[in-house]
């Protein structure tokens, strides 16, 4: 079967599902199909200049497929802004401190609308944020939210 492979597959067979795999990507919105249809675009490219085997062309398609994932999920995935579960959807929420805070100590802020269902919360923050001083959510971690001032 390798045999057959090697000797009917060409260049241009690689840039065609290259294309193919791309048109197939802009269906899907997904950015997976994205790195594979590139993959086999250069190894198309690879297959027209140096003439390799199917089996070394069929390596450098994985090797290229897995680096173009690879660079895909390190660069391009969001990172969460806390890792407590809680919702973030609300960060650019502005308040008032109630209570002061100080660093490393919880004082209560009044949010102007609600955040998880209340308006009042306790609240850290980084540096001392005095009574009425106006801020805004850094961080939600569980039932605490990480202020700084405006």
């Amino acid at each position: 079967m390798l045999e057959l492979l090697n000797e009917n597959v060409l260049w241009w067979h690689w840039v065609v599902l290259g294309l193919a795999l791309l048109v197939a990507e802009m269906m899907t919105g997904t950015f997976v199909l994205l790195g594979l249809g590139i993959a086999a675009i250069m190894v198309g490219g690879i297959g027209l200049l140096s003439g390799v085997s199917f089996n070394t062309e069929l390596l450098l398609w994985l090797v290229f497929s897995v680096v173009a994932m690879g660079i895909w999920f390190k660069w391009f995935k969001t990172k969460p802004v806390s890792q407590s579960g809680q919702s973030n959807y609300r960060l650019d929420t502005l308040g008032t401190v109630m209570e002061e805070i100080v660093p490393h100590h919880r004082g209560k802020v009044l949010f102007d609308t609600p955040v998880l269902g209340n308006t009042a919360w306790p609240a850290t923050a980084r540096e001392r944020i005095p009574r009425d001083a106006r801020v805004k959510i850094v961080q939600i971690n569980g039932q605490l939210i990480e202020v700084e001032k405006i």
